[in-house]
């Protein structure tokens, strides 16, 4: 079995990164769980068969097959014993999964078959050769899943009525918004008035669909760009600071440190 494993601080906040894929030729009545996964995982079983256990339900599933892992819900698969299956798999993390996902039908299906589609079954096989790369693996891997992600959508669609629509399409511009404005000192009040609706419903909202409150999502941002900076650059603390929103450098190191455990100049040293 290979695991290959994309590690990030934010893994919570970032819009849609692979942090995961792999193949295992399993042996007979090899198991995994009952266990809950933190990302959305989808396994494409390549031969034999096994069972799937989510939600409830068990499912039966042979080659061409697959099915879907949905985060903090508590699932088992089990191969076959006469017939163990081989799969691939493809994890992804980030904020905006979950609404992509929502654009097909899987989230309440769970399992699916790919049919003749010979392109969803070449991403599994380019994710592998991505990962062969010395260089911009990162970049070429997540290229691939939004290439993934719009075959799904495209061969299995949902059916996402138009105020679920109109609703993913406010989070989605409140997170355009606060990537583009993030270096300004933007509150919550200002993206719910950028996008002419009321604040506590832009915050339920928010929450509702990433799980993050939109206030944490907002510091976490601006956080993470700071790390960036002070990996990449040798700009002052201070510069740093007001590059992202911070006019007081002090108050920006606080809370640096209140997330990271650590102050802005020890996170340079440590990263470096």
């Amino acid at each position: 079995m290979q695991d290959y494993i994309f590690s990030n601080d934010f893994t919570r906040n970032i819009d849609a990164m692979i942090y995961t894929c792999g193949y295992e030729n399993c042996t007979p009545g090899h198991s995994y769980g009952p266990v809950m996964r933190n990302g959305y995982l989808i396994h494409y079983i390549l031969g034999g068969c096994g069972i799937y256990k989510a939600r409830g339900k068990i499912f039966h599933l042979k080659e061409g097959d697959a099915f879907l892992i949905c985060p903090e819900e508590l699932i088992y698969y089990e191969a076959d014993r006469k017939q163990p299956w081989s799969y691939t798999w493809i994890g992804m993390q980030g904020i905006k999964i979950k609404s992509y996902l929502e654009r097909t039908s899987l989230l309440e299906s769970l399992v699916f078959h790919y049919g003749q589609d010979d392109q969803m079954r070449l991403c599994h096989e380019k994710m592998f050769e991505a990962d062969q790369l010395s260089t911009n693996k990162d970049l070429a891997m997540n290229s691939i899943m939004y290439e993934y992600l719009f075959l799904l959508a495209r061969k299995f669609p949902g059916h996402l009525h138009g105020g679920s629509e109109k609703k993913t399409g406010y989070v989605d511009e409140a997170l355009k918004y606060i990537e583009s404005a993030y270096c300004d000192p933007i509150t919550v009040q200002d993206i719910a008035d950028r996008l002419n609706i009321n604040r506590s419903y832009l915050s339920r909202l928010f929450k509702s669909m990433t799980g993050i409150p939109i206030q944490d999502y907002l510091l976490d941002y601006r956080i993470r760009q700071a790390c960036i900076l002070l990996k990449n650059t040798d700009f002052s603390i201070r510069t740093i600071a007001h590059s992202v929103s911070y006019v007081d450098a002090l108050y920006f190191s606080r809370l640096f440190h209140q997330k990271k455990g650590m102050t802005p100049s020890e996170y340079r040293k440590h990263i470096r």
